[in-house]
């Protein structure tokens, strides 16, 4: 897996690589290919602003958080995007879709 790190206005050091590549093994958990991880980091007047963008082969994944301090920043982006890769994997256990299933065997 190739990750894609873009910042805008500042270096991206090996500590924020480091700490990116540790907080997307958590969503390794969930045992899907992610394809072409890309972060982008940005610096605003008010803090930092990181985007992220991640193809699977059941959808794409994409988040963006703004925050004072960079790494909060990164966390949350990687929370957004654990709970969509969690809702696309359940997708199909949903109540909704089971009710479809039902009504179609009638």
């Amino acid at each position: 897996m190739t990750l894609n790190i873009t910042s805008k206005q500042m270096d991206i050091t090996p500590a924020i690589r480091t700490h990116i590549e540790e907080r997307l093994a958590k969503l390794e958990k969930w045992q899907t290919q992610l394809i072409n991880p890309h972060f982008i980091l940005n610096k605003t007047p008010k803090g930092f602003a990181v985007e992220a963008a991640i193809g699977t082969p059941l959808g794409d994944l994409f988040a963006s958080a703004e925050g004072e301090d960079m790494y909060k920043a990164i966390n949350d982006v990687e929370d957004k995007l654990e709970r969509q890769l969690n809702k696309l994997q359940h997708k199909g256990e949903s109540r909704r879709a089971n009710e479809r299933l039902k009504d179609s065997f009638e």
